[in-house]
Order: structure tokens, then sequence, then C-alpha cells
């Protein structure tokens, strides 16, 4: 097992050497106002992402879906100089990328090219977000793609089932909300709200700029000045984030008449920026593999059983499966969680899952897309994109007391939620909650 940690260990830092000398020192800086961050690539790929803070924090929500619908109107609709077709046919001639995303703490807009091609899919891109057209025909468009979508996205029952437990965990909260909206809230929304709410949210105190690619600092500075000129500076901002926490177990159910019925639960987890976060997220990892284990292998409850620590400025801890015997299931999951609170995971367990982790981080490095939304992930959430070169070392620190801490101190009272045939499952079985140290699963 040593050898194997060794061999890990030196791998990794080979690659994180080779990385450092081929990309060169990260830095940032500030232009006119908004943080810069860049990463020299040591290669002929360059990746930007415009960030814009807030996510489901910058609308109420009858209004969700306004952002993404904003995000996608910025190419999907043209700009000012270039109609959608126009638009597309020269990004198309340069095999170049420029869209909007958006999600739950965060939207982006995100160009990629090559190094020879970047003034020209810069003007581009510039045009995407600071003159879009929001034409009414694209627009009209657009929506019904959206609405489309949220119909397929419900009649998915994991898409479905997902967007349920939100719904009831987070009831009252930001974090309820689907940032793409509701069919209601979507088929409501007209080409004026969606362009005033888009004009209201472009603020330089709003944004951060991420830039993954071997430019000079000169010529990012220059390019970034540009596109901001016309900015407006806007309130100062600050992404608000919250501890989720269950007072009690609940259960709560919807009948649906499908093959199989889907369980879904939520619990706490640690906020960005706390010392458990590391901890929680490696303990999170080998409980997903026993879970597996255990609810799959050894008891064949479900096809698929998951669990993931899902990370955000409202972070939790989600647990699910499809089965056709829920009672068992829960009963499974309870004796696992009880066994693993007074056991712990075994140090082998920790060593090898702190590996795996970083052998992942490694690997999703690779490519400047990935390094830039890594950056502009730490930056939103934890107000600090060096963390996205700093994890490796702090992953390598952790103790398996503490990983083992961590799974104790937020793996508590569960929300869970349930679709499927209502008849074929005991609310009262969830609820009860875990064992308190009664029949733990065999080792």
């Amino acid at each position: 097992m040593e050898k194997k940690i060794f061999v890990l260990i030196a791998a990794a830092g080979l690659l994180n050497l080779q990385l450092a000398n081929a990309q060169g020192k990260a830095y940032d800086m500030m232009v006119n106002g908004v943080k810069v961050i860049v990463q020299p690539s040591g290669n002929d790929i360059v990746e930007v992402e415009t960030v814009i803070k807030g996510g489901v924090q910058n609308y109420p929500a009858d209004k969700a879906g306004i952002e993404a619908l904003a995000m996608n109107a910025l190419t999907e609709c043209g700009t000012l100089r270039h109609d959608k077709n126009a638009f597309k046919d020269q990004l198309d001639k340069l095999g170049a990328t420029v869209y909007g995303a958006c999600g739950k703490d965060y939207s982006l807009i995100r160009m990629n090219c090559v190094k020879p091609d970047f003034d020209n899919v810069w003007a581009l891109y510039q045009e995407a977000i600071t003159i879009p057209k929001f034409d009414e025909k694209e627009f009209l468009r657009i929506r019904q793609d959206a609405i489309n979508s949220l119909k397929e996205q419900d009649s998915q029952p994991d898409a479905a089932i997902d967007k349920y437990a939100d719904k009831v965990a987070f009831a009252g909260r930001p974090y309820a909300q689907d940032p793409y909206g509701t069919i209601e809230n979507v088929s409501k929304l007209t080409v004026e709200q969606t362009k005033a709410y888009y004009q209201s949210i472009l603020t330089k105190s709003r944004m951060v700029i991420v830039v993954v690619g071997d430019l000079d600092k000169s010529v990012i500075e220059q390019k970034v000045s540009q596109l901001l000129g016309t900015m407006k500076q806007g309130a100062p901002y600050e992404l608000k984030k919250s501890f989720f926490r269950v007072y009690k177990n609940s259960f709560s159910s919807e009948d649906r008449g499908l093959a199989t019925n889907y369980i879904e639960g939520i619990t706490s987890g640690p906020e960005p920026g706390t010392d458990d976060y590391n901890a929680f997220n490696v303990a999170m990892r080998i409980f997903a593999d026993r879970h597996f284990l255990y609810i799959r292998t050894k008891n064949g409850l479900s096809y698929a059983p998951q669990a993931w620590f899902s990370s955000g400025s409202t972070a939790v801890a989600k647990f699910s499966v499809s089965t056709t015997e829920p009672n068992k299931y829960i009963d499974v999951f309870d004796k696992l969680v009880d066994t693993i609170k007074m056991e712990g995971f075994k140090p082998d367990e920790v060593a090898d899952m702190k590996m795996t982790y970083l052998t992942g981080f490694y690997y999703r490095q690779e490519t400047n897309q990935a390094q830039a939304s890594s950056m502009a992930a730490n930056e939103v959430l934890f107000n600090n994109w060096r963390r996205a070169l700093t994890l490796v070392d702090d992953v390598k620190k952790l103790t398996t007391e503490q990983v083992n801490d961590a799974f104790r101190k937020y793996i508590t009272n569960i929300v869970w939620v349930y679709q499927g045939d209502t008849k074929k499952v005991t609310a009262q079985n969830f609820i009860n909650g875990v064992n308190k140290g009664g029949n733990p699963v065999a080792q």
C-alpha cells in the first residue's frame, strides 16, 4: 500500500511540475474595476470566461429562467452588428466558440479559439456581451426551445427527482429555484423583460474575468478595457453563502406511474471556505463507493445508486437511488451510515481516495477550459481563485481523523423525497432516521 501511494504521489508531483513549467505563473490584476485572472497556458488555445455573479440570488422565484434565457440570447439572437446566422458563420469559419451559460451561483460568457484568431473572435465576443440584439423573433424561438427542454426534463425521472428534492429541501431559499425556470415562468417572459434584466446584471461589480492563454499582459489589459469601456460599475456585490441545516428527518412523496421508484435525500454540507470543506469532499467520495457497494453489489436494490457532495454557495450532501424496494433501501442506508459513524473510514480508504481524487483533478485540468472554470468557481465561491492551484497540497494534508469527523458532523438528519408508487413505501421508515448504534451492516 505504501509503495502504491508513493508512486501516485510521485506521478502527481511530476505532472504538477510539468504543468507549472509549461504554463508559467498565474496572476491577477484589476482592469477598470474588474478582477482579471490570467493563467498562461503553454499552448495555442485561448479560453476566456466572463463571470457574472449571483445566479438564483439575482431574481425572484417568479422570474426563474430569465437569466438562462438572457445568456442564450447573447449569441442566439444576434448582435447589433451581425444577425444570428452571420455571427455563427464567422465563428464556424474560425473554428471558435462563443456562448453563454448559467448556474445556481453565477453565469458566464465563454470564448475559445486558437491564438492566431484571437483578435477576430474577441471582436465577436465583445459584441455578444455589450451589444446583443435581443431580436424578438429569435427570442420567441429560444423561449419555446427552453419550454420544450423543461418538458423533456420533467419526463426524465432522474432530472425530475432532483428538481423535486431541491424544491422541498430549499423551500424559501433561492436554491429552491431551477436556474432554467419553470414552464409557467418561462412562458411569461418577454424579450423586453429579458433584455432589461440582462442590462441590470451587466455591471463591473458582479464581474470577474478569467483568461487561460499565452497572451501578453498588455494585450489582455487593452482588450478587457475595451470590453468594460461603457459598462456601469454597479453597487458593490458579494455572493451570499448560507449553511443548510436539517433539524429533523422528513419525507415527501409524489405518486407517479414510473417503472421503478426514485428517491433522493439532502442533508448538510460545509460552507465554502470552512475547514471541513475538503475533508467532507473526500468523505463523500468514499461514502459514494460504499453506498454503491452495499446498495447495488451486495443487496441488488438499484442499478446505479449515487451519493455526492453538491458544492456551491449552499453546499449539501445528496443521495439518490431508483429501486423497486424503497423500504429495504432505507434500511440498508441507515445501517451503512450508522456503521461508518461508529467505526469510521479506514486509513487505507482515505489514503486511496485522496490519491484518486487528486489524480482525477489533474486529468480534469488538462484543458484550458477546465482550468478557467476551476479558477472562476473558486473565485466566486471561495473568494480565492488560487485555491485551484493549492487544492492538491491542501488535500494531501488531510488526516483520516479529519475526514471521519467531517462525515459524522454533517451526515445527520435528512430531507427525503420520493416519486413513484406511494403504496410501496413507508414514510415512517425514512422519518425514523439512521440507527443509533444497533445493527450495523457487516464489514
